[in-house]
Protein backbone atom coordinates (compact mmCIF):
# COMPACT_ATOMS: atom_id res chain seq x y z
CA UNK A 1 0.00 0.00 0.00
CA UNK A 2 2.49 2.43 -1.31
CA UNK A 3 5.63 0.86 -0.68
CA UNK A 4 6.47 1.41 -4.30
CA UNK A 5 5.40 3.95 -7.27
CA UNK A 6 5.78 4.99 -10.32
CA UNK A 7 6.01 8.70 -9.59
CA UNK A 8 9.16 9.32 -11.46
CA UNK A 9 9.86 12.11 -8.50
CA UNK A 10 9.09 9.80 -5.00
CA UNK A 11 10.47 7.12 -3.82
CA UNK A 12 7.37 6.47 -1.77
CA UNK A 13 3.78 7.02 -1.61
CA UNK A 14 1.80 6.83 1.87
CA UNK A 15 -2.20 8.09 1.68
CA UNK A 16 -3.78 9.01 5.07
CA UNK A 17 -6.91 7.65 3.36
CA UNK A 18 -8.96 7.09 -0.04
CA UNK A 19 -11.57 9.74 -0.91
CA UNK A 20 -12.11 13.04 -2.11
CA UNK A 21 -14.00 15.74 -4.04
CA UNK A 22 -13.76 16.98 -7.38
CA UNK A 23 -13.05 21.23 -6.96
CA UNK A 24 -11.13 21.23 -10.19
CA UNK A 25 -10.63 21.43 -13.97
CA UNK A 26 -7.75 18.67 -13.45
CA UNK A 27 -9.91 16.50 -11.54
CA UNK A 28 -11.59 15.85 -14.30
CA UNK A 29 -10.03 12.40 -15.10
CA UNK A 30 -8.81 11.62 -11.84
CA UNK A 31 -7.11 8.30 -11.38
CA UNK A 32 -7.70 7.88 -7.75
CA UNK A 33 -11.57 8.35 -7.52
CA UNK A 34 -11.26 5.32 -11.05
CA UNK A 35 -8.71 3.48 -9.15
CA UNK A 36 -11.20 3.60 -5.87
CA UNK A 37 -14.35 2.23 -8.02
CA UNK A 38 -12.55 -0.54 -9.61
CA UNK A 39 -11.65 -1.59 -5.71
CA UNK A 40 -14.94 -1.55 -4.70
CA UNK A 41 -14.87 1.53 -2.43
CA UNK A 42 -17.51 4.34 -2.99
CA UNK A 43 -15.63 7.24 -1.66
CA UNK A 44 -15.76 10.29 -3.76
CA UNK A 45 -18.28 13.21 -2.89
CA UNK A 46 -18.56 15.34 -0.28
CA UNK A 47 -20.77 12.96 1.63
CA UNK A 48 -19.37 9.73 0.97
CA UNK A 49 -17.18 8.48 3.57
CA UNK A 50 -13.51 8.36 3.37
CA UNK A 51 -11.24 4.63 3.24
CA UNK A 52 -8.71 4.37 6.10
CA UNK A 53 -6.17 2.30 7.00
CA UNK A 54 -5.46 0.44 10.70
CA UNK A 55 -1.90 0.35 12.52
CA UNK A 56 0.50 -1.89 9.96
CA UNK A 57 -0.76 0.74 7.15
CA UNK A 58 0.58 3.68 9.39
CA UNK A 59 3.67 1.89 10.76
CA UNK A 60 4.99 1.19 6.75
CA UNK A 61 6.33 4.64 6.89
CA UNK A 62 8.60 3.79 9.89
CA UNK A 63 10.29 0.82 8.14
CA UNK A 64 10.97 3.04 5.29
CA UNK A 65 12.71 5.36 7.93
CA UNK A 66 14.87 2.56 9.27
CA UNK A 67 16.27 1.20 5.73
CA UNK A 68 16.70 4.94 4.96
CA UNK A 69 18.96 5.27 8.22
CA UNK A 70 20.89 2.58 7.54
CA UNK A 71 21.49 3.36 4.28
CA UNK A 72 19.80 0.73 2.19
CA UNK A 73 17.76 2.89 0.48
CA UNK A 74 18.32 5.12 -2.79
CA UNK A 75 16.46 8.30 -3.40
CA UNK A 76 15.06 9.42 -6.19
CA UNK A 77 16.83 13.57 -5.59
CA UNK A 78 20.53 11.36 -6.00
CA UNK A 79 22.98 10.13 -3.51
CA UNK A 80 23.67 11.51 0.18
CA UNK A 81 19.88 12.84 -0.32
CA UNK A 82 16.81 11.26 2.01
CA UNK A 83 14.53 9.21 0.68
CA UNK A 84 11.44 10.92 -0.33
CA UNK A 85 7.34 10.15 0.68
CA UNK A 86 4.34 11.65 -1.46
CA UNK A 87 1.25 12.25 0.42
CA UNK A 88 -1.26 11.65 -0.44
CA UNK A 89 -2.13 10.42 -4.25
CA UNK A 90 -6.28 8.86 -2.98
CA UNK A 91 -6.69 11.81 -1.03
CA UNK A 92 -6.62 15.38 -0.52
CA UNK A 93 -4.53 15.82 3.08
CA UNK A 94 -6.22 19.40 3.86
CA UNK A 95 -9.78 18.31 2.68
CA UNK A 96 -12.69 19.75 4.90
CA UNK A 97 -14.01 16.27 5.44
CA UNK A 98 -14.15 15.12 9.18
CA UNK A 99 -12.40 11.81 8.24
CA UNK A 100 -9.61 13.15 6.55
CA UNK A 101 -9.44 15.83 9.82
CA UNK A 102 -9.12 13.39 11.70
CA UNK A 103 -6.11 10.76 9.78
CA UNK A 104 -4.48 14.00 9.05
CA UNK A 105 -3.81 14.42 12.54
CA UNK A 106 -2.45 11.22 12.62
CA UNK A 107 0.38 12.24 10.08
CA UNK A 108 1.88 15.08 11.81
CA UNK A 109 3.43 13.02 14.56
CA UNK A 110 4.08 9.83 12.07
CA UNK A 111 6.01 13.11 10.10
CA UNK A 112 8.71 13.85 13.19
CA UNK A 113 8.94 10.36 13.97
CA UNK A 114 10.54 9.97 10.17
CA UNK A 115 13.43 12.04 10.03
CA UNK A 116 15.28 10.28 7.37
CA UNK A 117 12.67 10.90 5.32
CA UNK A 118 11.19 13.92 3.31
CA UNK A 119 7.15 14.25 3.07
CA UNK A 120 5.99 16.15 -0.39
CA UNK A 121 2.37 16.87 1.54
CA UNK A 122 0.45 18.41 -1.92
CA UNK A 123 -3.12 19.53 -1.86
CA UNK A 124 -5.56 21.63 -4.27
CA UNK A 125 -7.02 23.32 -1.01
CA UNK A 126 -4.36 25.63 -0.61
CA UNK A 127 -6.77 28.26 1.67
CA UNK A 128 -6.58 25.48 4.11
CA UNK A 129 -2.87 24.79 4.89
CA UNK A 130 -2.36 27.63 7.24
CA UNK A 131 -5.11 26.61 9.51
CA UNK A 132 -4.83 22.87 9.58
CA UNK A 133 -1.18 22.72 10.67
CA UNK A 134 0.31 21.30 13.73
CA UNK A 135 0.55 23.59 16.59
CA UNK A 136 4.77 23.22 16.67
CA UNK A 137 5.08 24.08 13.09
CA UNK A 138 6.77 27.14 13.70
CA UNK A 139 8.26 29.83 11.69
CA UNK A 140 10.10 27.71 9.46
CA UNK A 141 8.13 24.62 9.35
CA UNK A 142 9.17 21.23 9.70
CA UNK A 143 12.35 20.40 8.42
CA UNK A 144 11.35 17.34 6.85
CA UNK A 145 8.42 18.58 5.24
CA UNK A 146 8.23 20.14 1.50
CA UNK A 147 4.36 21.89 0.79
CA UNK A 148 3.04 21.84 -2.64
CA UNK A 149 -0.20 22.94 -4.51
CA UNK A 150 -1.73 21.53 -7.28
CA UNK A 151 -2.31 24.27 -10.12
CA UNK A 152 -3.12 22.73 -14.07
CA UNK A 153 -4.58 26.27 -15.70
CA UNK A 154 -4.45 30.38 -14.91
CA UNK A 155 -7.71 29.49 -12.71
CA UNK A 156 -5.95 28.12 -10.19
CA UNK A 157 -2.71 30.35 -9.73
CA UNK A 158 -4.52 31.81 -6.46
CA UNK A 159 -2.76 28.83 -5.18
CA UNK A 160 0.25 29.76 -5.17
CA UNK A 161 -0.04 32.75 -3.53
CA UNK A 162 -1.16 31.01 -0.35
CA UNK A 163 1.44 28.56 -0.75
CA UNK A 164 3.62 31.47 -0.22
CA UNK A 165 2.54 32.27 3.03
CA UNK A 166 3.27 29.23 4.89
CA UNK A 167 6.80 28.62 6.34
CA UNK A 168 7.70 25.42 4.51
CA UNK A 169 11.16 23.97 3.79
CA UNK A 170 10.45 23.71 0.39
CA UNK A 171 7.21 25.42 -1.46
CA UNK A 172 6.57 23.12 -5.06
CA UNK A 173 3.94 23.28 -7.74
CA UNK A 174 2.80 20.17 -9.47
CA UNK A 175 1.73 21.30 -12.70
CA UNK A 176 -0.02 18.52 -13.59
CA UNK A 177 -1.75 18.00 -15.35
CA UNK A 178 -0.78 20.80 -18.09
CA UNK A 179 -4.08 22.41 -19.33
CA UNK A 180 -3.50 25.52 -20.15
CA UNK A 181 -0.38 27.98 -19.88
CA UNK A 182 0.86 28.56 -16.46
CA UNK A 183 4.53 30.40 -17.08
CA UNK A 184 4.06 34.66 -16.71
CA UNK A 185 0.87 33.67 -14.63
CA UNK A 186 2.08 32.35 -11.31
CA UNK A 187 4.39 34.38 -9.66
CA UNK A 188 7.15 31.74 -8.77
CA UNK A 189 8.67 33.95 -5.92
CA UNK A 190 9.19 31.82 -2.84
CA UNK A 191 8.77 28.79 -5.28
CA UNK A 192 11.51 26.13 -4.42
CA UNK A 193 10.38 23.34 -7.56
CA UNK A 194 7.92 22.91 -10.33
CA UNK A 195 6.47 19.72 -11.62
CA UNK A 196 5.36 19.81 -15.31
CA UNK A 197 3.37 16.96 -16.32
CA UNK A 198 0.70 16.13 -19.03
CA UNK A 199 -2.44 14.06 -18.25
CA UNK A 200 -2.12 10.62 -18.78
CA UNK A 201 -4.42 7.62 -18.96
CA UNK A 202 -7.72 7.05 -21.09
CA UNK A 203 -9.09 10.20 -22.44
CA UNK A 204 -5.92 12.35 -21.48
CA UNK A 205 -6.68 15.94 -22.53
CA UNK A 206 -3.67 17.28 -25.14
CA UNK A 207 -0.93 19.66 -23.95
CA UNK A 208 0.99 22.09 -25.81
CA UNK A 209 4.68 21.64 -25.08
CA UNK A 210 5.42 25.24 -25.48
CA UNK A 211 3.71 25.57 -22.18
CA UNK A 212 6.21 23.54 -20.82
CA UNK A 213 9.24 25.07 -22.66
CA UNK A 214 8.17 28.52 -21.21
CA UNK A 215 7.75 27.41 -17.54
CA UNK A 216 11.12 25.86 -17.92
CA UNK A 217 12.25 29.56 -19.13
CA UNK A 218 10.33 31.11 -15.83
CA UNK A 219 12.02 28.37 -13.26
CA UNK A 220 15.64 29.34 -15.22
CA UNK A 221 14.72 32.90 -14.54
CA UNK A 222 13.80 32.57 -10.66
CA UNK A 223 16.00 29.87 -9.42
CA UNK A 224 13.26 27.61 -9.34
CA UNK A 225 14.28 23.80 -10.03
CA UNK A 226 12.17 22.22 -13.14
CA UNK A 227 10.83 18.80 -13.24
CA UNK A 228 9.48 17.78 -16.71
CA UNK A 229 7.76 14.38 -15.27
CA UNK A 230 5.89 13.48 -18.80
CA UNK A 231 4.20 14.53 -21.83
CA UNK A 232 0.08 13.93 -22.36
CA UNK A 233 -0.25 10.72 -23.21
CA UNK A 234 -2.79 7.23 -22.84
CA UNK A 235 -0.16 5.60 -20.28
CA UNK A 236 2.05 7.96 -17.81
CA UNK A 237 5.78 8.09 -17.75
CA UNK A 238 5.31 8.22 -21.44
CA UNK A 239 7.25 11.13 -23.68
CA UNK A 240 9.55 11.71 -20.40
CA UNK A 241 11.97 13.93 -22.45
CA UNK A 242 11.50 18.07 -23.50
CA UNK A 243 13.14 18.32 -26.60
CA UNK A 244 14.93 15.25 -26.32
CA UNK A 245 16.10 15.63 -23.45
CA UNK A 246 15.58 14.63 -19.85
CA UNK A 247 15.01 17.38 -17.49
CA UNK A 248 14.10 16.48 -13.90
CA UNK A 249 16.02 18.74 -11.06
CA UNK A 250 14.99 18.61 -7.64
CA UNK A 251 15.19 21.50 -5.20
CA UNK A 252 17.89 22.08 -2.76
CA UNK A 253 17.87 20.42 0.47
CA UNK A 254 19.40 19.17 2.91
CA UNK A 255 19.80 15.48 4.33
CA UNK A 256 18.70 14.11 7.76
CA UNK A 257 17.15 16.96 9.37
CA UNK A 258 16.99 16.91 13.21
CA UNK A 259 13.86 16.86 15.13
CA UNK A 260 14.91 17.12 18.41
Amino acid sequence: MGNETIIAWTNHTFNVAWGCTRIDPGCANCYADTLSSRYGFDVWGPGKPRRTFGPKHWDEPLKWDRLAREGKTVSVAGAGRPPLVFTSSMCDVFEDHPTIDQERAKLWPLIRATPNLHWQVLTKRADRILNNLPEDWGLEGYPNVWLGVSISEARGAWRAEHLRKVPAAVRFISYEPALGPLAGVVDLAGIDWVIFGGESGPGFRKMDVEWARCMRAACERAGTAFFFKQSAAPRTEMGTTLDGSLVRAFPDFLGTPNMR
